[in-house]
């Protein structure tokens, strides 16, 4: 199992409807989630600097492939192209990121 965090800008102007839309996630979009190995996943939201932190568990074996399969399926392109104007990528995210990935420091169980 992989712990990995993940952060991004969300509007100041979206953060109703951003908390709206995730209060019902389609449910399509949850089972890819755990289709592609992904599990405990949340969602944190750092006002008032609109910063949200995403954090999960990888349970599967590449997730390079299992997170290619999410991207190409449609109805998650769907749901990114409705959550994606909300967001604010960070300036300082790495080539190819959309949430700019986070370096785990310290963990304990």
């Amino acid at each position: 199992m992989q712990r990995m965090g993940m952060v991004l800008g969300l509007k100041p102007d979206k953060i109703e409807a951003y908390k709206r839309l995730h209060a019902s996630v389609w449910p399509e979009i949850l089972a890819k989630i755990s289709d592609c190995h992904i599990t405990n996943y949340s969602i944190y939201l750092k006002q008032p600097e609109n910063l949200l932190f995403g954090y999960w568990e990888y349970t599967g074996s590449d997730f390079a492939a299992d997170a290619a399969k999410m991207a190409t399926d449609p109805k998650t392109q769907e749901w990114w192209s409705v959550c994606m104007p909300m967001q604010e990528p960070l300036a300082t995210r790495k080539e190819g990121e959309w949430w700019a990935m986070m370096e785990e420091v310290f963990h304990h169980d």
